[in-house]
């Protein structure tokens, strides 16, 4: 399949979209993990994603600074781009050192491996508990069925992956979009009209992965009275709204 970029007329991400994905990190089951929170961030860096890259690297750069005290999250920075390049960084807790490496990067022509994502995802899983899969892209080249199959695997062991599509693309949504649903994460998508929310919903993400419902109740205090109204609207026991 070749690569389809985003198309250019693409409508932006709606409200009501955004609010959906928030609303299904909070109901995402957390495992317990005695070693603290573990996420790994995986980015497609192939050359499709050179018209957006920038302002997205930003985005993603300022919440991982702006959670930067946050303690008991380990992130790992996964990208692939050019001739089956693919590459991984030790698991860090410094920010000022994952924003390095991002930074690093540049959009090298190449295709899709998103599935050596997934079975890194695994592996990595297996070896230390992973929270979160949170993974940044725009295309699709591979077998959508071996790449589903995959992410029931993840699903079982529960490594819930975040998938969030730059730009739109209907066959590329349904197959991100099943890749969420049968690991048990969620999908989103984000565009130049949208793109400020990345940091936000990145940062939900990492929160759910640091602590679960707690951590991200009291991020959506601190962050924003529409995060809060969201966790208002979920089942379940009533959280006090009140900013101590």
């Amino acid at each position: 399949m070749n690569k389809t970029p985003a198309r250019p007329n693409a409508p932006p991400a709606s409200k009501q979209a955004i609010q959906h994905f928030l609303q299904k990190v909070k109901t995402t089951p957390l495992a317990s993990s005695s070693g603290g929170g573990r996420l790994i961030f995986a980015v497609d860096a192939t050359m499709s994603r050179q018209r957006l890259w920038d302002q997205a690297s930003q985005l993603q750069a300022e919440m991982f600074l702006s959670a930067g005290d946050v303690k008991g999250l380990q992130v790992q920075f996964v990208y692939y781009r050019g001739f089956r390049e693919f590459n991984c960084s030790d698991w860090v807790t410094d920010a000022n050192a994952l924003v390095r490496a991002m930074a690093s990067v540049y959009c090298m022509a190449g295709q899709t491996q998103i599935g050596r994502v997934l079975t890194h995802a695994k592996s990595e899983s297996l070896k230390h508990k992973v929270q979160a899969l949170v993974f940044v892209g725009d295309a699709l080249e591979e077998d959508a069925s071996a790449l589903l199959r995959q992410a029931g695997e993840l699903g079982i062991i529960g490594a819930p992956v975040f998938m969030f599509q730059e730009g739109y693309d209907a066959g590329v949504e349904a197959v991100y979009k099943d890749i969420a649903r049968l690991s048990g994460g969620a999908w989103c998508q984000f565009d130049e009209g949208s793109a400020e929310q990345l940091k936000e919903l990145l940062g939900a993400v990492a929160e759910y992965a640091r602590g679960g419902l707690p951590a991200l109740e009291a991020y959506s205090r601190r962050g924003g009275p529409r995060l809060l109204e969201l966790r208002r609207q979920l089942p379940g026991p009533k959280i006090n709204t009140k900013t101590p």
